[in-house]
């Protein structure tokens, strides 16, 4: 097919809603599958795929293989939007969105979605009392694995602009408990699906993790290959910013980073606002600190609950507790902050339970689960669900206190003091720290750090979501 018949990208966001969405979310479950349509001669465009979420209190995880994607338009004609079947953890995202795919699809309105989902498990937080928490599965029983949703604005993929996407799952109405709270193992599929452009809040990359293939710093770009096997071309320009004093000049075939951007208009590049080098040396693994030992002063190791890993061939699983052991060696740094105070702000002794890190280092640190080591530990944004502490909220210094609940309840203590700054941005509702109310839920997006004073947990936020 020529290049003058393909169109402009269209987006797909899977996303996890704020519980404010959660309980308007218009989703129904339906069996019918509509026809597929295949057109040879069809003008296409693309669709990019982006995803975080809100987990329920104690998942650590729920993933599931996505079966398909299509949109569908008035006629019943159906089109694929997501290539191969992914398997995907809808609950590796709190707040924060990542690229999925990028697809060709037929340009043409599209009135609704109908998702299919495959086998399912679902894992959470086993805590007790002095000891190093340990991680349980069990398989999810799905009310229907094939979900139909009306958009509320029609899809609508022409050649003059991009548009997409944002598909959000409902962790928190999807998984069933009992009368006293405990999972029962059953699921009912709840999405809330919306069209975006990728200058919307819905089609922006906050966390992209990916192996660089190749580097053209002519052209000012690289390449990269995600989790998923697909690859993309990266773009940097002046208002890029790369983490750690790196450049697109220190970026090699053996690099692992993570991107921050959009899709552009005009070729589907990504656009980078952020760099960082996640790894220089052929293996990175991210996902939340467990446990440090020990708990105070210089850590020698700490247990890492996987969520992130390239490549998928050494002796880490997804979904596993790993021991990372610190020799004393490592650099460390912390994702999106550019200031030389950041290695006061985190390092082996700033470790701390609920932290969101990612490691970094050669395969061969990583053949043996319980004996990892690495060179490089990053500290990244990620999202604490909570309740805001009545009469916390301080305006003079710009702080307020919130119970932290969810998994990552059984990891922080609370009460932690949220530190907002000139960059904090108020989400879904909420627009200053004078529209939060005692005990309303919210949602806390941004870095855990060691008060390096108090030695108390706090938060430095970069969103605040209204969650009800």
């Amino acid at each position: 097919m020529s290049h003058q018949n393909y169109g402009i990208r269209s987006l797909i966001a899977f996303v996890s809603v704020p519980l404010a969405a959660m309980l308007v979310a218009g989703c129904s479950g339906s069996n019918t599958a509509s026809t597929t349509t295949t057109t040879t001669n069809a003008v296409t465009g693309n669709a990019f795929v982006i995803g975080t979420d809100a987990p329920v209190a104690g998942v650590i995880s729920f993933t599931t293989q996505i079966q398909s994607v299509n949109a569908i338009d008035s006629s019943g004609n159906s089109v694929s939007l997501v290539s191969g079947t992914p398997t995907v953890d809808f609950a590796r995202y709190n707040g924060l969105q990542t690229l999925l795919d990028l697809n060709a699809v037929p340009v043409g309105t599209y009135n609704s979605v109908q998702i299919t989902l495959g086998t399912t498990t679902i894992g959470y937080l086993n805590t007790q009392a002095g000891a190093a928490p340990t991680v349980q599965t069990e398989p999810a029983t799905l009310s229907t694995s094939t979900i139909k949703v009306t958009l509320p604005t029609p899809l609508i993929v022409s050649q003059t602009g991009p548009v997409g996407l944002r598909v959000d799952f409902d962790l928190y109405k999807s998984i069933q408990v009992d009368s006293t709270g405990q999972i029962t193992g059953n699921v009912t599929p709840t999405f809330n699906v919306t069209a975006v452009a990728p200058s919307d809040s819905g089609g922006h990359i906050d966390d992209f993790d990916a192996a660089v293939v190749s580097v053209n710093a002519s052209g000012q770009s690289f390449v990269i290959q995600g989790p998923h096997g697909r690859q993309f071309t990266v773009q940097v320009n002046g208002q890029t910013e790369f983490d750690n004093s790196e450049s697109l000049s220190d970026l090699t075939t053996s690099s692992i980073v993570e991107v921050s951007g959009t899709i552009a208009t005009a070729d589907s590049t990504i656009t980078a606002d952020e760099v960082a080098i996640l790894s220089q040396d052929g293996f990175h693994a991210g996902g939340q600190v467990t446990y440090v030992q020990p708990p105070s002063g210089t850590a020698t190791s700490f247990d890492l609950y996987v969520r992130d890993l390239l490549p998928t061939t050494t002796g880490l699983s997804l979904g596993q507790i790993a021991t990372v052991n610190l020799t004393g060696n490592e650099k460390y740094f912390i994702y999106w902050m550019h200031n030389p105070l950041t290695q006061f702000l985190f390092n082996s002794k700033a470790l701390l339970p609920g932290q969101h890190v990612s490691i970094g280092g050669p395969a061969s640190g990583a053949t043996n689960a319980q004996a990892v080591t690495a060179k490089r530990v990053v500290l990244r944004n990620w999202g604490f669900n909570g309740t805001v502490v009545a009469g916390s909220m301080n305006s003079g210094n710009d702080t307020f206190q919130m119970n932290i609940n969810g998994f990552a309840g059984l990891l922080v203590p609370g009460p932690v003091t949220v530190y907002l700054g000139t960059a904090t941005d108020f989400r879904d509702g909420l627009t200053s720290m004078t529209s939060l109310t005692a005990g309303s839920n919210i949602r806390v997006v941004g870095l855990l750090v060691k008060d390096p004073l108090s030695g108390n947990s706090v938060l430095l936020a970069r969103h605040v979501d209204q969650l009800n």
